[in-house]
């Protein structure tokens, strides 16, 4: 079996703080998602989460103009140059201080970071260049006496605007000016939050977060007769590069011409974003609603409420037709088309941590199920999620997908078993105990007809008739909470297991109502029967895996995996973490398609592949490197441990600056952390694994979202990369010497239309399906595009069709196990393939109606020719007679 699984994708999250980026092209929208950053592609309507991770959360990110680098900053101001076209990490650097705001110059030759009450400009590094020290420092740009909070650049980026918690805004140019002192825009009476130039650089606004808007123009020429003008006009210190908007901007003497005001009763402004080619300013506020003001007359385009929380973030495409807004608290992100008035994407995932998940058994969606009591429904290839159902009323404990797959069940702490139609998408069965109970475990039986589900109260296993939805057994005999329910995949026996220290297998569907318990040395966590349903794998509190043969009752292996998940030290353990014994354990176990190896998660970082013929452990996986859960360090950091205690544990949440963050709303005896420590962190831990019904692929219900790994790899080895004798001439060559594969590859690789034409009908109809059997996987959607693109304008009918026939016969599997990928492609194919239909169906139609039209006139003559012959012989009697 393959070992070499790699980060996939992160689907469970959407956006957890920091700015929110537009691509250039506007097409794209970069979120950070914990420690990572992610890419929602809004036309092709994809997803994915680069592989590469800072040490801590993303604070702050920002994407070069030529959409080349990536520069992404964590809490601490550790950053990471990325290279955004491939997603290679080039070089890791160190602001030194927690970054607040950072943006690219227009031209991108230089970056903006906020240092405190400081501003840093960069030179950009060489994205082609592997350098040894790549960021230069240009300058360091002083005088806000506060918390700097955000950079804008001036169209020709040669200046910039700086907003500072001092209730200042300032102007600084990029290279030394002559006599040029740095403006100060003052009369805010709160901390401004964002200052922008309008598109010809002679209007500033100014943003403060009590809801005050200021213009700010050139002061009337005869005001300048004062002190200033003595100085005489600032002159550059170099004359290179100077323009006149630059100088425009540098020797104006800026006042304020308007004053204007939000008038939002009870409400802060968060966020605000400017569009200079429309002049629309945007403006987030900390009751989730957000407004559209047109500059500088200050029109209300529309205002609308789109969350419960605080809008965290907000960023407008470089077109000015999307807005995107990221909700923190409950980790929202939505693209809205202000036009249309319509969403162009709305993502959310789940509230609180993720408990549990299930693979569809084609494999094209993964539902999950978390503490908000909501059920997500998400689709792999594209890494959405395009069902929320939230009937539950309490947390979510087990998700399973019945044999079909159109049927999801949910069983929840609210005492209710749910199923969820997912063609129509509704709850059509709702399942519940005689007494309520809570529900901690699920089961479907292999044909859909029976669902079980062991509760934590009663220590009973109820099973229902999906058909009906009545009761139709309780099984009882555990003496602890059920952990884990299982059902065989020959659909005879469900095995369950509980904290009572055994394992119960029950023959639910025979007469003799058989139970065979197994007794293990600790508490059992989870069990889970291989694909075959000949074994039983059982993981226990003691960090071992034990497997029984089902048929004979006797345990075959065991496997001590403590060793192998034990790691990571909480900021408050009192020993390392190697001397630990909390979290030692599994509480999830899946087999893989095969059932030669498992697949473990536990409350730790570690996810762990066994092979269970051999006990010994494949390959270990860490699912976060994030420094800002607990546990992912082996050893604490002395640097942080004070008088006073961690300073990880020392609670600043009163010195939040918003009065709503200061507040603490938690009620006592909440699950989501320990009410009696001075701070609670996220530990980083898996509550759920398992494999893809392909094996090319797992999945993990992580802290940090749904991540899944997977062995697909990006990008396919084609040998014609290698040669650089690659042109129209070398391809006519192959094409007379009649090596039709190698010219069809060839012709893909020139990408010119003419080429692959030439190319693709030169191929004599006996050899199609051979050339077909014999392309490289990588071409076969680029063909499959050609072919469906060459029905619609050629009169090659059956040659077309043999052509689309060889194809799906000879790379079918590989079409299907990618349906989402090729969805396009096949879509163009079935359309030329029904015009085929249509144009041949109404061709009969015309030839039959001209045939039956010359058939009747064929009747109708010889009728006629009938009636003159007998008119003829008539007359001919006739004549005799006489």
């Amino acid at each position: 079996m393959k070992a070499n699984y790699k980060f996939s994708n992160l689907c469970g999250t959407v956006y957890r703080q920091g700015n929110i980026v537009f691509t250039p092209d506007g097409n794209s929208v970069l979120s950070p998602v914990g420690n990572r950053v992610s890419v929602f592609d809004l036309v092709n309507n994809k997803s994915y989460t680069f592989p590469f991770e800072n040490r801590k959360n993303i604070a702050a990110i920002a994407l070069s103009p030529d959409a080349n680098v990536l520069l992404s900053v964590d809490e601490d101001g550790r950053a990471l140059l990325v290279n955004f076209k491939r997603g290679a990490v080039l070089h890791h650097f160190n602001f030194q201080k927690p970054v607040k705001a950072i943006k690219f110059s227009p031209d991108g030759k230089y970056i903006a970071v906020s240092h405190d009450a400081h501003v840093q400009v960069w030179r950009t590094p060489n994205h082609l260049i592997r350098e040894f020290a790549p960021f230069n420092l240009h300058r360091t740009y002083t005088g806000h006496h506060d918390e700097v909070l955000s950079i804008e650049w001036s169209p020709d980026s040669k200046c910039f605007l700086t907003t500072s918690r001092d209730m200042t805004a300032r102007l600084f140019t990029l290279d030394p000016v002559e006599g040029f002192r740095p403006k100060t825009f003052a009369g805010h009476k709160d901390a401004v939050l964002n200052a922008f130039f309008s598109a010809d650089g002679k209007t500033i606004y100014t943003v403060s977060r009590d809801g005050a808007v200021f213009t700010w123009k050139a002061k009337p020429s005869e005001e300048s007769s004062d002190s200033d003008s003595d100085d005489g006009e600032p002159v550059a210190s170099t004359s290179k590069g100077t323009g006149g908007l630059y100088n425009e901007i540098a020797n104006t003497r800026w006042g304020v011409h308007k004053r204007n005001y939000f008038n939002q009763p009870g409400t802060k402004v968060v966020c605000s974003t400017f569009h200079r080619g429309s002049s629309l300013l945007v403006v987030g506020f900390s009751t989730g609603v957000f407004g559209l003001w047109e500059m500088p007359a200050f029109s209300n385009i529309h205002t609308l409420s789109i969350s419960q929380e605080k809008i965290s973030s907000v960023a407008i495409n470089p077109s000015g037709e999307w807005l995107a807004f990221g909700a923190k608290k409950l980790g929202q992100l939505l693209v809205w088309e202000w036009q249309s008035e319509s969403y162009v994407l709305k993502q959310q995932g789940h509230f609180f941590d993720m408990n549990t998940l299930a693979y569809a058994p084609d494999g094209q969606h993964i539902a999950t199920g978390g503490d908000d009591g909501k059920v997500k429904v998400w689709n792999t290839s594209s890494g959405f999620c395009f069902v929320t159902f939230s009937e539950h009323s309490s947390a979510v404990s087990a998700v399973e997908f019945a044999k079909q797959g159109q049927v999801l069940f949910s069983a929840s702490l609210d005492g209710t078993v749910r199923a969820f139609d997912l063609i129509r998408y509704r709850n059509f069965r709702t399942f519940t105990s005689p007494t309520p109970v809570q529900f901690s475990c699920l089961a479907v039986d292999p044909s859909g007809e029976v669902v079980a589900a062991g509760s934590t109260d009663s220590f009973e296993v109820f099973l229902w008739s999906v058909q009906t939805g009545k009761l139709l057994d309780v099984l009882t005999g555990h003496e602890g909470p059920i952990s884990s329910l299982a059902f065989s995949p020959t659909g005879n026996v469900v095995a369950s297991g509980s904290w009572d220290k055994s394992v119960r297998i029950w023959n639910v569907f025979g007469r003799s109502r058989a139970v065979e318990p197994f007794t293990l040395s600790s508490d059992v966590l989870a069990v889970a029967f291989r694909p075959d349903g000949k074994e039983l794998a059982v993981s226990s509190l003691d960090g071992q895996v034990m497997f029984f043969d089902v048929g004979l009752g006797k345990q075959t292996n065991l496997i001590d995996g403590r060793r192998d998940i034990s790691g990571g030290r909480k900021a408050d353990d009192r020993m390392a973490a190697s001397n630990n014994a909390s979290g030692k354990a599994f509480n999830s176990l899946a087999y893989t398609a095969d059932g030669r190896c498992i697949i473990a998660g536990g409350n730790s970082k570690y996810v762990v592949i066994y092979d269970v013929r051999e006990g010994v452990m494949v390959k270990k996986f860490q699912i976060s490197q994030n420094l800002s859960l607990d546990g992912t360090e082996e050893f604490l950091d002395s640097r942080r441990v004070t008088e006073a205690g961690n300073i990880d544990l020392i609670d600043d949440h009163g010195d939040a600056s918003d009065l709503e963050d200061r507040l603490d709303t938690a009620l006592p005896g909440a699950q989501h952390g320990d009410m009696s420590k001075r701070r609670y962190r996220q530990e980083a831990r898996t509550k759920c694994v398992r494999f893809a019904p392909t094996g090319r692929a797992w999945a993990a219900a992580s802290t940090e979202g749904l991540l899944i790994y997977s062995v697909d790899e990006t990008t396919a080895f084609d040998p014609f990369d290698l040669d650089i004798e690659l042109t129209p001439q070398a391809l006519l060559a192959v094409l007379a010497r009649r090596e039709h594969l190698k010219a069809l590859v060839m012709a893909f690789r020139l990408n010119e239309r003419p080429l692959v034409q030439k190319a693709y009908e030169s191929v004599p109809r006996a050899d199609i399906r051979l050339v077909a059997r014999g392309l490289p996987v990588v071409y076969v959607g680029q063909l499959l595009r050609f072919v469906a693109e060459h029905m619609e304008r050629s009169p090659h009918v059956e040659f077309d069709l043999l052509w689309a026939s060889a194809l799906l016969g000879a790379h079918g599997r590989h079409l299907r196990d990618r349906a989402g990928e090729y969805a396009s492609v096949l879509r163009a194919l079935q359309k030329g393939l029904s015009d085929f239909e249509q144009l041949i169906s109404r061709l009969c139609e015309d030839n039959r109606s001209t045939l039956d039209y010359l058939i009747d006139q064929l009747k109708v003559k010889e009728a006629r020719d009938g009636d003159v012959e007998m008119a003829d012989s008539s007359a001919q009697h006739a004549i005799s007679a006489f």
